[in-house]
């Protein structure tokens, strides 16, 4: 549903994406994550047909990004971090202007929209006109705007950024609906748990480019190695150490606290409490550390400060 070879974008001396290749088929939900000004906006506006890449191609919904534009602006849904909503109007007209340029008949975009908000705890909040509405409101009717005409694909853009608890589960109750329904959707969040809550896979892209790809479970084994352990013992550790070293990878020892990485923990585990045993150092816990998404995520993009600078604008 989303093919794209080699895509690039220049913007006079700036080079946004280069060389990124991405393939989401139909009904997988893919999390794009990356630093800002990495790349993500810049990525979606092309798959979206409203920048024109500089280099490569890229197909949305079997159509081509450049020649087809107008066939892939009708297949995609698409919510920007800031929707851009036309204050004046209420939450329905806002609804019904959409609806048009979607081919829409008003009566079935009206009885569409009025489903929508109460799907998103909005009912009565539709005849409001939308510059009396929170943040997080407009979000949700940006949300609604892109779901109105039943698109095969979602581009969003940090949906439930600004929204309170309640309403950011609604949000991705709707998102994992959308992709049980067999709808392709790219999803860019600096939420990571929300990422790895929702996603089918992650893509993580740095300086215009994917640099690590696969699921939560795979990048962790990728990018983070072994697994790590950490047991507590009923003492300090302190000449044992080398003892352990010849059966474990010891990252830290901290009074009684050994941490330590080992590739097989069913087989290695039991011997090294033997081995504490006999040591004197009687077992007390023994548990694995959970490795996150976040330590992924830092592994390859790195801890340096992200600038909050936009990427650039077409003109």
């Amino acid at each position: 549903m989303i093919e794209t070879n080699n895509l690039g974008k220049v913007f006079e001396d700036f080079t946004a994406v280069y060389d990124l290749n991405l393939s989401v088929p139909s009904g997988e939900l893919l999390a794009l994550l990356g630093p800002n000004g990495a790349g993500k906006t810049t990525t979606v506006r092309m798959l979206s047909s409203i920048l024109r890449p500089t280099s490569g191609s890229a197909k949305v919904n079997h159509f081509d990004v450049v020649s087809e534009a107008n066939q892939v602006r009708h297949s995609i849904g698409m919510l920007t971090e800031q929707p851009g909503l036309y204050l004046r109007m209420s939450g329905l007209e806002y609804l019904v202007f959409y609806g048009r340029l979607y081919g829409m008949n008003d009566t079935d975009t009206m009885a569409k929209g009025r489903r929508l908000f109460e799907r998103f705890a909005m009912k009565g909040d539709e005849t409001r006109r939308l510059g009396e509405y929170s943040k997080g409101m407009k979000q949700k009717v940006g949300l609604i705007r892109a779901m109105l005409h039943d698109p095969a694909v979602l581009l969003l853009d940090e949906p439930t950024s600004a929204m309170d608890p309640h309403s950011a589960k609604l949000v991705r109750d709707a998102i994992l609906e959308m992709r049980d329904d067999k709808r392709t959707v790219i999803l860019c969040t600096h939420n990571l748990s929300e990422a790895e809550m929702l996603s089918d896979k992650i893509a993580i892209i740095k300086k215009g480019t994917i640099v690590a790809d696969g699921t939560s479970s795979q990048l962790k084994e990728q990018l983070l190695g072994k697994p790590r352990m950490e047991i507590t013992v009923n003492r300090s550790v302190n000449g044992e150490v080398k003892e352990i070293e010849k059966l474990v990878t010891i990252e830290s020892v901290v009074d009684g606290t050994i941490r330590y990485r080992t590739e097989n923990p069913n087989q290695t585990n039991p011997i090294l409490i033997r081995c504490l045993d006999e040591l004197g150092l009687g077992t007390i816990t023994l548990k694995e550390i959970s490795q996150s998404l976040e330590d992924v995520y830092l592994s390859v993009v790195g801890e340096e400060k992200q600038e909050d600078a936009g990427e650039p604008v077409e003109q």
